[in-house]
């Protein structure tokens, strides 16, 4: 009776999770924000009172958006349906992120040619195209009542423009703006052939043209998003060239208009920017499901179309445009400027283009070197990236000696167990062992194990999925500077002597003056002692990422305080990320701003460790205040130091966060340290994921040793 109530039982809750799955919401991701998100959420809502199917929307991180669709759904979670750039399909199919759909999804005549050529694979379709986005020409009509048909034309407002007002402003060191430039003199980021096109004739001459405007004062010489925004919203600049994106930026107040980039007189032909397919694309898991399906049709189809032109003001990739983007300048605008871009290669390789031609760009337009010379250096550093990867190596040897490795310690168990008096130890211990058993699985699961797999990754090669062994190959490709010059640019011992002088440089600043104001807030006679320690150690309260945000925009060539301050001086205003010497400050001055406080807490508390009996006695004896201070006061003080200063050298060696948000590796990835080099490996070049994990285990094997030397020392001098 009781095992038929069991079974029964057992099949009720069985059916109960059969049912929950059939009412499985739809996941979708994305990562809208503003008017586009309102958009998407009213498209969803639409589609759930029609159908009855409910949907959940995530919103990810634009930045974190690729990197979670890869973790979560080659391992069967995530979403059923996603929405990204085209570009990155490519690569997305590659890993088993994207399900390819049958053409006729895609109806008869609904959507662009262009639009779905981008999204073609052999096997179907890669997505239903969304909206088509790229590059066009804001315009301040009070500035430039007629526009313009030539950049040159653009370029020669100079002379009868305010003195303060710039005639175009863009993001001249960003690729993807420039690319609009060297695609009107005829060039390519990716040739046909798949190899780094921007090193070409035209190439060097769409930098030297950009080198021309700069010199004119035409555009300014360093310019963010951030700048552009802020010099045509305060009238600053009479156009600049951006996206739709831009448009939510600017305040409701400002007056603009929207028009097609203009021609490149000395090209012959119009500026023509990437052009960017946003595409609704399923997943293995979505391709399943039938309400999935219907969902897509939907978002894409006519009335999700209607949706997102109106509250998302998007350039909807469709044949006819719906009632609400009809007569609307804005999108017209957008729509004649996409019918001149160029649809924005879709092969893997394209991403490992940026880095190297992002590089060459800032290195020309800074003039440090040539147009010729620095496209030669990114060619380089593409085709180094793109090598095919070590070849496989068979495992034997790596099994043996783990094979020896666990029967020598099988073997230690063995003699262990042989002792009378280990088995009563052991049970003695057992009530021990209850207690801390869940620290040590938690430990062992959410830290140990991790090291080991990262280690373990360390003798693999290839791309995600189709990794394989190749034993120390990556360590000795690192370590031998992949067959270059020991120390040529981006070898590991040329960052790891960048690492080494930017650990010393913080760590000397860090000690000199923490100790010298933990001293000052020592001294007894001091008024408002609590108000100036929760002054001084608000620095080290505030997350690292916000202070170097911050001061990334302190040293704007434009609107930076520490560039307006230096101009108050007499000093002409610089790019700090231009040469080595000023981006390393840049960063240095960062850094130590973040660490002092520590270090002046950590004294704080070690000098109270020191008698007063004994300064007293100096005293007595004759001593002057610096002999008591070097000769009584830091060497009782410094084996209290020791451990923080260990510490501090182990956080500033892996000091990420300031080094990529402040100069970002800039000039030319000379201040990168080796943890942001591991990352680059990781991230920007081809996901090299084991050459990334054989960089942190060297990093490791360096903070180990440097550790157990540093140890010994504070060892000696307790012994003294």
């Amino acid at each position: 009776m009781k095992r038929a109530l069991l079974f029964a039982l057992f099949a009720c809750a069985l059916l109960v999770a059969r049912s929950g799955r059939a009412e499985e919401p739809l996941a979708v991701w994305h990562a809208y924000r503003g008017d586009e998100k309102a958009a998407l959420d009213q498209v969803l809502a639409e589609f759930e009172r029609t159908t009855g199917i409910h949907v959940e929307a995530l919103q990810v991180p634009h930045d974190a958006y690729a990197s979670k669709l890869t973790a979560a759904v080659p391992r069967g979670h995530g979403p059923h349906l996603f929405i990204d750039s085209h570009e990155r399909i490519g690569d997305l199919e590659e890993r088993g992120v994207v399900a390819p759909i049958g053409r006729e999804l895609a109806g008869s005549g609904q959507y662009p040619a262009r639009a779905l050529e981008a999204l073609a694979t052999n096997g179907g379709l890669r997505g239903l195209p969304l909206a088509l986005k790229c590059l066009a020409l804001y315009v301040n009509p009070k500035l430039v009542p007629n526009v313009p048909t030539t950049i040159e034309g653009i370029a020669a407002l100079r002379a009868t423009l305010p003195k303060d007002v710039v005639p175009l402003a863009y993001e001249t060191r960003n690729m993807y703006f420039h690319a609009a430039f060297l695609h009107a003199f005829g060039g390519a980021q990716l040739a046909p052939d798949e190899k780094f096109g921007f090193d070409s004739p035209a190439g060097v001459r769409s930098l030297e043209f950009v080198q021309r405007l700069m010199r004119e004062g035409a555009v300014p010489d360093e310019a963010s998003g951030a700048v552009v925004g802020e010099l045509f919203k305060t009238g600053k600049a009479a156009t600049a060239i951006s996206g739709p994106w831009f448009a939510s930026d600017l305040s409701g107040g400002l007056e603009y208009r929207v028009v097609p980039l203009p021609r490149v007189e000395a090209a012959g032909a119009p500026l023509a920017p990437f052009l960017t397919v946003e595409a609704a694309s399923l997943t293995p898991r979505g391709r399943t499901n039938p309400g999935a399906l219907r969902l897509l049709s939907f978002i894409a189809g006519e009335a999700g179309a209607d949706i997102r032109a109106r509250v998302g003001r998007q350039v909807v990739a469709r044949t006819t445009l719906p009632p609400s983007a009809r007569g609307d300048a804005f999108l017209a605008a957008f729509a004649a400027q996409a019918e001149l871009s160029v649809p924005m290669p879709s092969s893997p390789r394209m991403r490992t283009t940026w880095e190297p031609a992002e590089r060459a760009l800032k290195k020309t337009l800074s003039g440090s070197v040539s147009a010729e010379a620095a496209l030669a250096e990114a060619s380089r550093r593409f085709d180094d990236v793109v090598r095919p990867p070590p070849p496989r190596k068979s495992p034997s040897t790596l099994l043996v000696l783990l094979g020896l490795g666990l029967l020598f310690a099988a073997y230690g168990v063995f003699q262990r167990s042989r002792q009378v008096e280990l088995w009563p130890e052991i049970r003695r211990s057992m009530p021990a062992y209850k207690w801390v058993a869940h620290a040590v699985i938690a430990t062992g699961a959410l830290v140990i194990l991790p090291i080991a797999v990262g280690a373990g990754t360390a003798l693999f090669a290839g791309r995600p999925g189709e990794m394989h062994y190749v034993g120390l190959a990556n360590f000795i490709e690192i370590l031998t500077a992949r067959g270059g010059p020991l120390l040529s640019s981006g070898s590991f011992y040329l960052v790891l002597l960048v690492t080494v002088l930017w650990t010393v440089a913080n760590l000397a600043l860090h000690v000199g003056i923490g100790f010298a104001l933990g001293l000052l807030l020592s001294r007894p006679s001091l008024r408002l002692k609590p108000l100036y320690r929760v002054l001084l150690i608000l620095p080290w309260a505030v997350p690292s990422y916000v202070t170097a945000l911050a001061w990334k925009g302190m040293f704007s060539r434009q609107f930076g305080a520490v560039s307006a301050l230096l101009e108050a001086m007499g000093v002409e205003p610089f790019s700090w990320w231009a040469r080595f010497s000023t981006a390393f400050s840049a960063n240095l001055a960062t850094n130590v701003w973040l660490g002092f406080p520590f270090m002046m807490v950590v004294t704080l508390g070690a000098l109270t460790s020191v008698p007063k009996e004994v300064l007293e006695a100096a005293e007595v004896d004759g001593a002057t205040r610096w002999q008591r201070l070097w000769r009584v006061t830091v060497p009782m003080v410094v084996p209290t130091m020791l451990p923080a200063v260990l510490l501090g050298a182990i956080w500033t060696f892996n000091m990420f966060n300031v080094v990529f948000l402040v100069s970002g590796g800039e000039p030319d990835g000379t201040t990168d340290i080796l943890v942001s080099e591991a990352y680059r490996w990781a991230f920007t070049r081809q996901a090299q994921y084991g050459y990334a994990a054989a960089y942190a285990v060297l990093i490791f094997l360096l903070l180990a040793i440097a550790s157990k030397l540093m140890s010994g020392v504070g060892a000696r001098r307790a012994a003294t």
